[in-house]
């Protein structure tokens, strides 16, 4: 008979253990003490001799467990002992120390230099003038509304991404909303609907409709509600409505919520059955068109009361966008704003392969939007909300030179709260008490203590990103363009966004200059149909 490994061993180590114990017992029963530490060795080992799940184990009993345990503790391993202030991921330690140190009002000044290599390819920086301005961050604020909008928004340059109540746990939200009300910027709610949570401490809401359209939903089919609609859509405390088409975490996919995180409160608030996990269907049943999404987008703004309206979304096939604005051109309907979420991801969970190789990352992104929109002549109606990894002044002052006029962040607003990068958000262990419905874990966030945080966060950030572009010699944000961000291209070339990328000019792709269009754009404009998001084939 074979025995493989050390199975043969750990059989022969259990039977002697046994047996000499026992035979010590006989002299004394004191030696039957010998055995605590034993049994639960041997028991492991027996357990690991029997089972056929695991092949390590099965051959290594006992032993074999130990790569599993190291195994689950490998990333604090890593994030503790191994990464240097560079490294890390999704965020480096640097970022995440920032975000601490200003989120706990601590020193958050770097001694000795850049630890950054100057001179590698991906390098950016912007260049400082010799006559600097200074800049009061409390005054930069952006206006969101257009023309059909009867109560626009002033809005923070810095805002809270979208992450629902059931994703986040309800200290969670009460903390960042009451961050959001001390520092007098906006909460995204996320498709998960307002919940008591979201309102009680009275911050300004963005209120995200997703798929589901959880907070606006028929029971009975998940379909759209108008009357639900326009009960919560004149809550004081929501500002604006943004409809969800995709998000960077995963293009394709509609919200999840594990069961194991749906409690009843919050199925609830979303109006869906417990006991299953909660997948938002992938698209919208509420309109299947460009047009048809307009006019979702008028009839929100007129049963909110004339609220402004917009709508998130990862870019993905550039004609589909391209055909939203072709109807924005075709009817005169305009969104108030547009949300554009990176394709690097966020705190959604999603698969592998979607969080890695789908959607377009956000540079590429925000260009393209800020383009299309110039290019059907409707910039000057809709401002642009960049979101993706921002949790730097630098990353909201780089966002707003290359085509955005204000920013969320989800990450960093959960770091200000506490968030270690544990990645476990979508397991309900979430070691904080932030990304989980296990009230064991809940109970370690204050709420005071950490509604001050956030809002520190927020206020250090913003200072930060005025002293940089007083430093640039520049007046207000408005005055960044794309040639005021560097990036190092190579050993020994850079080149400015206005360098990288093309940037077109007002109307170059209305209907009227179809036959001088510019280069590389003929295809998907020509693709792109008012009528359908589906390719439009010329006769």
């Amino acid at each position: 008979m074979e025995f493989p490994g050390l199975r043969f061993e750990f059989m022969v180590f259990a039977a002697a253990s046994t047996v000499g114990v026992g035979l010590a017992a006989l002299f004394t029963p004191w030696a039957l003490v010998a055995f605590v530490p034993l049994a639960p060795i041997i028991v492991m080992g027996l357990q690991d001799y029997y089972q056929r799940t695991h092949a390590i184990r099965r051959n290594f009993p006992f032993l074999g467990r130990f790569r599993y345990w190291l195994e689950m503790i490998r990333p604090e391993i890593y994030q503790y002992f191994v990464e240097n202030n560079a490294e890390g991921v999704p965020f480096p330690r640097e970022e995440r120390s920032v975000v601490y140190q200003r989120a706990k009002r601590q020193m958050s000044t770097l001694p000795f230099g850049t630890q950054k290599d100057v001179y590698a390819v991906g390098y950016q920086w912007v260049n400082h003038s010799l006559t600097p301005k200074h800049l009061d961050h409390t005054d930069m604020r952006v206006k969101i509304g257009g023309p059909d909008c009867k109560h626009p928004y002033s809005a923070s340059l810095l805002n809270v991404s979208a992450m629902s109540f059931g994703a986040l746990s309800n200290r969670a939200v009460l903390s960042l909303n009451g961050g959001a009300k001390k520092g007098n910027f906006a909460h995204n709610t996320g498709e998960g609907s307002i919940s008591d949570w979201h309102k009680k401490p009275g911050g300004d809401l963005i209120w995200q409709i997703g798929t589901g359209y959880f907070g606006c939903r028929k029971f009975e089919d998940g379909t759209f509600s108008e009357a639900m609609f326009t009960k919560n859509a004149k809550i004081d405390n929501v500002k604006m409505i943004e409809i969800k088409l995709s998000q960077g975490a995963k293009p394709g996919h509609g919200g999840i919520l594990p069961a194991a995180k749906l409690t009843p409160e919050i199925a609830e608030y979303r109006g869906v059955p417990l006991g299953k996990d909660v997948n938002s269907p992938p698209s919208h049943s509420a309109f299947s068109t460009p047009k048809g999404l307009l006019e979702f987008v008028k009839l929100l703004r007129e049963l909110s009361g004339g609220k402004p309206v917009g709508f998130k979304l990862c870019v993905g096939k550039r004609r589909e966008f391209l055909a939203i604005c072709r109807a924005m051109e075709v009817t005169g309907i305009t969104p108030d704003f547009i949300a554009v979420d990176g394709g690097e991801g966020g705190t959604g969970a999603a698969p592998l392969e979607f969080s890695n190789y789908i959607g377009c990352p956000l540079n590429e992104g925000l260009v393209f939007v800020h383009n299309a929109l110039v290019g059907y002549g409707v910039r000057d109606k809709i401002k642009i909300i960049a979101s993706g990894k921002i949790t730097t002044a630098f990353g909201i002052v780089s966002k707003i030179a290359i085509g955005a006029d204000l920013c969320y962040s989800a990450r960093g607003m959960m770091m200000a709260l506490g968030c270690i990068q544990a990645v476990k958000c979508n397991t309900n262990a979430c070691p904080v008490g932030i990304t989980t419905q296990d009230q064991r874990l809940v109970v370690g966030i204050d709420v005071e203590t950490k509604t001050e945080r956030v809002y520190n966060y927020h206020h250090a950030t913003l200072e930060t990103v005025g002293e940089i572009i007083g430093a640039m010699g520049l007046d207000s944000p408005e005055q960044l363009r794309p040639w005021h961000v560097m990036r190092r291209i190579g050993p020994f070339q850079v080149k400015h966004y206005g360098e990288l990328f093309k940037y077109l000019k007002p109307g170059e792709l209305k209907e009227e200059n179809s036959d001088n269009l510019p280069q590389g754009w003929e295809r998907a404009v020509k693709a792109a149909s008012e009528d359908s998001f589906a390719h439009a084939r010329p006769d």
